[in-house]
C-alpha cells in the first residue's frame, strides 16, 4: 500500500457507457468533438510542468497566505514564494468561472452565460447559453495536449456531461470528473441538488459515467489527489507497484477540488482538530481577519472591515451558536483537507525532481459562498429539488460534517471570509468576484505580492506565453480575449494597461476598469430608493458604499456603454426571473 492507503495499479470500476515578511504571521518558511493537429513539440526537457489548483466557493482571506487561522502550511509555502494577487477576479458563480479560466473568452462566448441549473426560461436554447462548453472555444487542454504536453483532470469539472462536452472530448488525455456543481464529499455519490431523491452524482472517467466510486475514494480531496499521483508522468507506478523513470512530455495536470463547496462535510478527525475554534462568532473572526490581511499587505492598510449591520452573534440562542460554529469547524475542515492532500502531491514532485520545473497555479472559482439553505431556498424556483434535498439528508447536529448530511455556513461566516469586500458568491461586488490567487514558479518569478487588477481569463494566455505556445486560436475557433500576465509578472511595477471587463450573472452587472467600477443590482436585491446603477471607487471604497454616480456621470456614462456594447457583441440574454441566486 502506498501513502493515505492507495493501492498500487489502476483500480477496477463499474460503468455504464455515457452520451456522445510575514513568517510568523504565516507560520511557514519562506474542444468540442474537432480535432487540433499536433505541431511539433518545443524542446521537450525544457518545457514546464503546469498543475492548476482550482479550489470551489473558497473565500479570499480563508488561506494563510491571504489572513486565515486555518493551517493552509503546503498552500503558503507556494503563496509566499510566487506572486500573490490582491485584485484577481474571478465570475461570481463557478462554471463561468471555469469555462473562463480553461478558455480565455468570456463567458457567454463559451456556452455559459448561465449555469445550467440556472438558466432563466428565456435564456434556454439561446446562442451563449447553452450550459456546457461551446464548440467556438477550444480549451487550454486541448491546445496543450496538440504540442505534446499530458493532459489530466481530476475533480470538478461543471461544463457540460454531454459527450461533446466532456473532459475527454476537450483535450484531457485521462480525467476523472464530477460534471455536476456539487456533490457529496464521499463515496456515496448523493448529488449536491437533483430532482429525484434516487439520483446519484454524475461521475465520469475517461467520458465514461461512474455507476459507483472506487473503493479507494474516501474522501473528495483525497481521492482527487490520488488519482493524479497515480497518473503524472514521473509520479506514476508500475503494476508491481515501483516507481517508473521520469517521462519525457511535460504535464498540464487541473486538480479541481469541490471543497469547500457545500454541502459542508469532512473526515471526523479533521473536524475535531477545530472543535471550540468558533464559539466566540463571527465578529470576532472578522476583526481577526481583518487585522491579519492589514498586516501581511493583501489589503490596504486602510481597507475597513465590513461591518455592516448583521445578525450579532450575540443575539443568537445557544442552539443556533452551536450549529453556526459546527458549520465553520467543518468549512475549516474542508480548507485544513485540501491543503494537507495538496502538500501529498507538492511533496511527491519535490522527491522527483519535478518541482522545480512546474508552474503552479491556485485560485478560487468565485468568492464565499453565502447563501443559507433556509424555508426557501431552493424552494421557490426549484421545489422537487428541495423535496429531494430534504428526503435524503440528516439535518440533526450530531450528523452535521458527516455522510448524509447537509451544510451550509450562511453570510455571516461567508462575510469574514472576505473582511474587507461586500457581499459574496452570485454577486458582482468584491466579495463575490474578487478571490485568492498566485502563481509558484521561482525559477523565473520571485515571491512578491502584486496589486495590478487581473483576471480569471487571464490565465490560459498566460500559460500558453509562459511555455512558449503561440496564444492564437487554431482557425474557426473564437480568438482569446484574456490578456497574458508574462510582461506583468517577469517586470513588476509597470503599470497596467487601460481596461474595461464586463462580468455579468443572474442579471447583476459589473463594469471594472480600475479602480473605478459600475455596478447595477436590479431588485430584489438592491434596496427600493437605490439607482438603478451605481458607481464606486473601489480603491478607495472596497465596500462599494458610497456610489459617485452623481459626481462623476460622464464616468460611469462611459461604463454603460460599455455594458451595452458588451451585451450587443456577445448576444447578453438577462434572466426573467429571479432564481435565488
Amino acid at each position: 500500500m502506498r501513502a493515505d492507503g492507495r493501492a498500487a495499479g489502476a483500480h477496477k470500476i463499474v460503468r455504464s457507457v455515457s452520451r456522445c515578511a510575514l513568517t510568523t504571521l504565516l507560520g511557514v518558511a519562506i474542444s468540442g468533438c474537432a480535432t487540433i493537429q499536433r505541431s511539433p513539440a518545443p524542446s521537450a526537457p525544457t518545457r514546464p510542468n503546469i498543475l492548476l489548483i482550482v479550489a470551489d466557493d473558497m473565500g479570499y482571506a480563508d488561506l494563510g497566505a491571504f489572513g486565515s487561522e486555518i493551517p493552509t502550511p503546503n498552500l503558503d509555502r507556494l503563496a509566499v514564494g510566487g506572486v500573490r494577487f490582491t485584485r484577481f477576479r474571478a465570475a461570481a458563480a463557478c462554471s463561468p468561472s471555469r469555462a473562463m479560466l480553461l478558455t480565455g473568452v468570456d463567458a457567454p462566448v463559451a456556452g455559459l452565460g448561465n449555469m445550467a441549473e440556472e438558466l432563466a426560461p428565456n435564456q434556454v436554447g439561446k446562442p451563449g447559453y447553452e450550459g456546457e462548453l461551446s464548440d467556438r472555444v477550444v480549451t487550454l487542454a486541448t491546445r496543450l495536449q496538440a504540442t505534446g504536453y499530458r493532459t489530466l483532470l481530476s475533480g470538478k469539472w461543471h461544463l457540460g456531461d454531454s459527450a461533446a462536452a466532456l473532459p475527454s472530448a476537450r483535450g484531457f488525455d485521462h480525467s476523472f470528473a464530477l460534471a455536476s456543481g456539487g456533490a457529496s464529499h464521499f463515496a456515496d455519490m448523493r448529488p449536491a441538488y437533483a430532482k429525484s431523491p434516487t439520483a446519484t452524482a454524475a461521475y465520469f472517467e475517461d467520458g465514461v459515467r461512474l455507476e459507483r466510486l472506487p473503493p479507494s475514494f474516501r474522501y473528495s480531496s483525497q481521492f482527487y489527489v490520488d488519482y493524479l499521483l497515480d497518473r503524472l508522468p514521473g509520479l506514476a507506478t508500475d503494476q508491481a507497484g515501483e516507481r517508473a523513470p521520469a517521462s519525457e512530455p511535460p504535464f498540464f495536470a487541473l486538480l479541481s477540488f469541490t471543497a469547500p463547496h457545500w454541502p459542508l462535510q469532512a473526515p471526523d478527525a479533521a473536524i475535531a482538530a477545530f472543535a471550540g475554534r468558533y464559539d466566540a462568532g463571527w465578529e470576532v473572526l472578522l476583526r481577526q481577519r481583518h487585522a491579519r490581511q492589514r498586516a501581511l499587505g493583501v489589503v490596504a492598510a486602510d481597507a475597513p472591515p465590513n461591518l455592516l449591520p448583521w445578525p450579532a452573534w450575540s443575539s443568537l440562542d445557544a442552539e443556533a451558536r452551536s450549529r453556526a460554529a459546527r458549520a465553520m469547524e467543518i468549512y475549516a475542515a474542508m480548507i485544513h483537507e485540501m491543503d494537507r492532500h495538496t502538500g501529498r502531491l507538492i511533496d511527491a514532485l519535490r522527491d522527483r525532481g519535478l518541482l522545480e520545473n512546474t508552474i503552479v497555479v491556485f485560485l478560487s472559482d468565485n468568492g464565499a459562498e453565502g447563501h443559507t439553505y433556509d424555508e426557501t431556498w431552493p424552494a421557490d424556483q426549484f421545489p422537487a429539488i428541495r423535496a429531494a434535498i430534504d428526503a435524503r439528508h440528516d439535518f440533526s447536529y450530531e450528523r452535521m460534517g458527516l455522510p448524509g448530511s447537509y451544510v451550509f455556513y450562511d453570510a455571516e461566516w461567508a462575510r469574514a471570509g472576505s473582511p474587507t469586500s461586500r457581499w459574496h458568491k452570485g454577486f458582482p461586488t468584491e466579495g463575490g468576484l474578487r478571490v485568492p490567487a498566485f502563481v509558484h514558479y521561482p525559477r523565473r518569478f520571485a515571491g512578491r505580492i502584486e496589486r495590478t487588477p487581473v483576471f480569471i481569463k487571464d490565465v490560459a494566455p498566460t500559460l500558453l506565453d509562459l511555455v512558449g505556445v503561440d496564444p492564437v486560436s487554431p482557425a474557426g475557433k473564437v480568438p482569446m480575449t484574456g490578456t497574458s500576465l508574462l510582461p506583468l509578472l517577469d517586470a513588476p511595477g509597470q503599470p497596467p494597461a487601460a481596461r474595461i471587463e464586463v462580468f455579468e450573472l443572474f442579471g447583476k452587472v459589473a463594469v471594472v476598469s480600475d479602480p473605478w467600477k459600475a455596478l447595477r443590482i436590479p431588485a430584489p436585491w438592491r434596496a427600493e430608493d437605490a439607482a438603478d446603477w451605481a458607481l464606486y471607487n473601489v480603491d478607495a471604497d472596497p465596500l462599494e458604499l458610497h456610489d459617485l454616480s452623481g459626481a462623476y456621470p460622464q464616468r460611469l456614462a462611459t461604463l454603460q456603454d460599455a455594458w451595452r456594447d458588451y451585451a450587443a457583441r456577445l448576444g447578453v440574454v438577462l434572466p426573467d426571473w429571479v432564481s435565488g441566486y
